[in-house]
C-alpha cells in the first residue's frame, strides 16, 4: 500500500461513463447542429464601359393619333445604368466602380441627412434648407438609373433621372439663366401646347413646402440643399409620354437656374411616396402600382426596366407591408425583423435595430438610387462576422473602398458562399450570391456588399435589389419582391 486511498472499481467504472457521458452531451450540438446552407456564385469580372451614344440611343416614337382611354393603361420603359449613359473619358471597369462608391457616400449623407430634419420643426427650418416634400435626387449624388420620355407636346424625348428616394418632377427649362449641360436640347415650354404654368391661388401650388410667386401671379418652385445645390423656376402642368402612352396634367417644376448639380440628363422623374411624385399625381391612371427590375449589369446585357399598372404586380412577388414616417413622406419604410446567413438567423440582429420610432428615427428603407445597402453598425458587424465565419475556407484580401471584408478569388470560376436571407415582416427575401459577393477590380478580389452606418437610417441599395421585381403597391400600402423578375 502506497497509503493513496484507490476508489473501488464499480465507483471508477462510474466516474469513466460519466465523464464519457458529459463529453458526449457536450458534443451533441455540434455534431447534430444545422449544417451551413451554401450556394453557388459564379465568378464575373466588373463590366466594362459602354457608350450609349445619345441620338441614337432610343428611338423618339410617335404618339398614337387616337386619344388615351381614362381607364387605367399600363406602361413600361427601358431604364439605364448612368455609367453606360455618360461615363468618363477613359474610364476603366475599376474607375467606374470606385466613381459609384464615391456617388453612393455622397447619397447616403443626404438621404440620412433628410431622415435627420424630420425631427426637427419642419416651420422652423429657414427657406434654404431641405424640403421634404421637394427632394432631388441630383444633389444625393446624381442617381444612378435613367429613362427617356417625351415632354410637351409635340413630345421631346430627353433622358430623366429615376429616383425612389425623390418626389418632385422636374426639368431644365429655356431660357436658362444658368444650366448645367445636358445632351439632349433644353425644353423649350413656349414650343409645347400642353405647357401650362400653375397659379399662385392654386391649391397645386399650396402643397409646395416653400411656394413664391411671380410678377405675374405665377407659382414659383425653389429647392435648395445642404451641398449648395438648387433649382429654381416655375411651377408649372405638362404632359408626359412614356413611349406612347400619354400621360396630362402632370406637375412638375421648370427650372430656369440649376446650379452645381450634375452633367447628362434632363432632369428628374421624382417616384417617392410624397403629395407632388409621379406615382401619388398619376396614381389613378397606373392602380397606384409600379414596379422595377434591375439588371446585375456584370452579368446580363438585357436592360432593366419599370412597368406602371396592374401588371407591375408580379404573380410569385412576397409582399411586406409599407410604415409610414409620420415626419418624412418620401422614402418606402419596411419593417426588417432579421437577417439570416447559412440558413441561421443571426444573433444580435433584432427588430429593434431597425425600429422606426414614433419621431421618425431609425428604421429601414428601399432606394433605387443607393448602390450598398447600409445597416446601423451593430447589426452590420453581426452580420459580417456570421458571414465571415461561414466563408472562412475562403482566401482574405485587403479592405477595399467602404469594405472591410474582402476575399481573393484570383485564378477561381465559381465558389462556394453562405447563404443571405433577409426577413421583412412577412416576407423572406433570399438574396441570390452575386448580390452580396461583388466584383471590386478585374485581378479576382471580391468583397461583401454591405456597410455599417452610423445613421439611425438604414437602407437597402440597388445591389441587393438586382434581379427581383420590386413592387411598390402603394393600392395596398406594401412592397413586394419578386425573384428572377426581369425574366
Amino acid at each position: 500500500m502506497d497509503g493513496k486511498w484507490k476508489p473501488p472499481i464499480s465507483i471508477s467504472i462510474s466516474i469513466s461513463i460519466f465523464l464519457s457521458l458529459t463529453t458526449i452531451f457536450l458534443s451533441i450540438p455540434l455534431s447534430l447542429s444545422t449544417p451551413l446552407q451554401y450556394q453557388t456564385l459564379l465568378l464575373t469580372s466588373l463590366p466594362n464601359p459602354q457608350t450609349l451614344s445619345w441620338p441614337e440611343a432610343l428611338p423618339e416614337p410617335e404618339p398614337e393619333p387616337e386619344p388615351e382611354p381614362e381607364t387605367t393603361t399600363p406602361l413600361s420603359v427601358t431604364l439605364h445604368h448612368v455609367d453606360n449613359l455618360s461615363p468618363p473619358l477613359n474610364s476603366t471597369p475599376e474607375s467606374l466602380f470606385r466613381l459609384r462608391l464615391r456617388r453612393d457616400a455622397v447619397r447616403v449623407k443626404a438621404l440620412s441627412t433628410i431622415a435627420a430634419v424630420t425631427q426637427s420643426n419642419v416651420s422652423a427650418r429657414p427657406r434654404t434648407d431641405f424640403s421634404s416634400s421637394i427632394i432631388s435626387g441630383l444633389a444625393q449624388g446624381s442617381g444612378e438609373y435613367f429613362t427617356r420620355l417625351g415632354i410637351g407636346t409635340p413630345a421631346k424625348y430627353v433622358y430623366m433621372v429615376l429616383d425612389t428616394g425623390s418626389d418632385v418632377v422636374w426639368i431644365q427649362c429655356s431660357p436658362c439663366r444658368k444650366c448645367y449641360t445636358q445632351a439632349d436640347p433644353v425644353f423649350d415650354p413656349k414650343r409645347s401646347t400642353s405647357f401650362l404654368g400653375v397659379s399662385c391661388a392654386s391649391p397645386l401650388c399650396r402643397r409646395l413646402d416653400s411656394p413664391g410667386c411671380n410678377n405675374h401671379r405665377k407659382c414659383l418652385y425653389q429647392v435648395s440643399y445642404g451641398d449648395g445645390s438648387f433649382t429654381v423656376g416655375e411651377f408649372s402642368t405638362e404632359t408626359l409620354t412614356f413611349r406612347r402612352t400619354k400621360v396630362d396634367n402632370v406637375a412638375l417644376g421648370c427650372g430656369h437656374d440649376n446650379e452645381g448639380l450634375f452633367v447628362g440628363a434632363a432632369g428628374l422623374l421624382g417616384l417617392g411616396r410624397g403629395k407632388l411624385s409621379f406615382p401619388t399625381q398619376a396614381g389613378n391612371r397606373f392602380g397606384r402600382k409600379f414596379s422595377y427590375c434591375l439588371v446585375d449589369r456584370s452579368a446580363s446585357s438585357k436592360p432593366s426596366s419599370m412597368v406602371f399598372g396592374e401588371s407591375a404586380v408580379s404573380k410569385n412577388a412576397v409582399f411586406t407591408p409599407l410604415l409610414t414616417n409620420p415626419k418624412l413622406d418620401t422614402f418606402y419604410y419596411l419593417g426588417l425583423s432579421g437577417i439570416s446567413v447559412g440558413g441561421t438567423r443571426v444573433p444580435g440582429i433584432s427588430e429593434s435595430l431597425f425600429k422606426l420610432d414614433a419621431v421618425g428615427n431609425g428604421g429601414v428603407i428601399v432606394d433605387s438610387g443607393t448602390s450598398v445597402t447600409r445597416l446601423t453598425r451593430p447589426a452590420y458587424v453581426a452580420l459580417r462576422d456570421a458571414f465571415r465565419a461561414g466563408a472562412s475556407n475562403l482566401k482574405r484580401a485587403p479592405d477595399f473602398s467602404l469594405f472591410d471584408t474582402c476575399f481573393d478569388l484570383s485564378g477561381k470560376t465559381e465558389v462556394k458562399v453562405p447563404t443571405v436571407v433577409l426577413h421583412f415582416g412577412g416576407a423572406d427575401v433570399s438574396l441570390p450570391a452575386s448580390n452580396y459577393l461583388i466584383p471590386v477590380d478585374s485581378n479576382g478580389k471580391f468583397c461583401f456588399a454591405f456597410a455599417g452606418t452610423m445613421s439611425g437610417l438604414s437602407i437597402i441599395g440597388n445591389i441587393q435589389q438586382q434581379g427581383f421585381r420590386v413592387v411598390f403597391d402603394l393600392a395596398s400600402n406594401r412592397v413586394g419582391f419578386a425573384p428572377r423578375g426581369c425574366a
